[in-house]
């Protein structure tokens, strides 16, 4: 049978990867759980922002349709020391897509996690402009440029609480559900293979060159000898130390707080600015949701044949 279990939904941090939120709301909405208050950090936020606004199934359809050039076209350089790109583009983006909201307009309860970057405190966003506090909650250092909202400067809320659970504490859920996107690494986890070469034209040309300057943030060119070992880049240093310093807070996070169920995202799930993989995220995020709630519906669910 289907539950009719109410849920805090936590959503965590981790770029890309966060597109398995996705996959994991709709599981939980196909098997009758009803999602009474959404707490996101980074892309947890965008994502669970969004569909507070009830417009998952918009977006889940345009980021499916993403190609690796499109999410470089999103990318609007900041030419700023405080970050590589404004973010201002994707937001813009979102905000035609969704139609601006406030936050005390949604119909469930929303809090979106963000980090004072002046005194290094957590800053919950409960009220508001909706699309100023997803901006707030995905400044990634380095990456985006801080957000200044509420007369502070703020910065991704994965720097300070990667799932952030403590926001739900007061909620009367039955169930509380978390998605940590730093989980153990697996290997089964693979790197897609490469596109098919662009054709020889101009647009083609200046293409591969966007491309290979964006691939550059991710790594340096590997040396000619193929005997030497592939050199990392300043972009995934940064972005593996982000996921390493993260992955300890998260354990320290759902150790203090246990919610009912984890979800884990594998680490290396995907990278980054992977959102062209966002149908693999999406069913990543369904079948992981589904192995960490499936028994609860009862063992006699899985002998049911699906509806037509």
């Amino acid at each position: 049978m289907p539950s009719s279990e109410t849920v805090s939904l936590v959503l965590g941090s981790g770029g890309a990867r966060g597109l398995a939120h996705i996959g994991v709301i709709h599981y939980l909405e196909e098997n009758g759980y009803r999602i009474r208050s959404v707490a996101g950090a980074s892309m947890g936020a965008l994502v669970g922002g969004i569909w507070a606004a009830g417009r998952l199934t918009d977006y889940a359809d345009w980021v499916q349709a993403l190609t690796r050039f499109d999410v470089f076209k999103l990318l609007d350089f900041s030419f700023s020391w405080s970050g590589l790109f404004k973010g201002e583009r994707i937001i813009e983006l979102l905000r035609e897509l969704v139609g601006d909201r406030d936050i005390e307009s949604l119909p469930v309860s929303y809090t979106a996690v963000a980090t004072d970057l002046d005194s290094g405190k957590e800053i919950w966003i409960n009220q508001g402009n909706l699309f100023d506090a997803i901006r707030a909650s995905i400044a990634i250092p380095t990456f985006f440029t801080p957000h200044t909202y509420l007369n502070r400067r703020l910065v991704d809320g994965g720097l300070v609480n990667p799932v952030p659970i403590a926001p739900t504490l007061k909620d009367v859920t039955d169930l509380t559900v978390a998605v940590n996107l730093i989980g153990r690494a697996s290997a089964e986890m693979e790197a897609p293979a490469e596109p098919e070469p662009p054709s020889q034209d101009r647009l083609a040309t200046y293409q591969r060159r966007i491309r290979r300057f964006i691939d550059g943030l991710y790594k340096n060119e590997a040396p000619t000898e193929q005997a030497r070992e592939e050199e990392l880049g300043l972009f995934d240093i940064l972005n593996r130390s982000f996921d390493t310093m993260q992955s300890t807070v998260a354990k320290l996070k759902l150790a203090a707080y246990a919610p009912d169920v984890v979800v884990e995202v594998p680490r290396n799930a995907c990278g980054m600015l992977d959102f062209f993989r966002a149908e693999e995220m999406i069913a990543l995020g369904r079948r992981l949701a589904e192995d960490a709630l499936g028994h609860r519906n009862g063992l006699e669910k899985l002998a049911l044949p699906r509806p037509e």
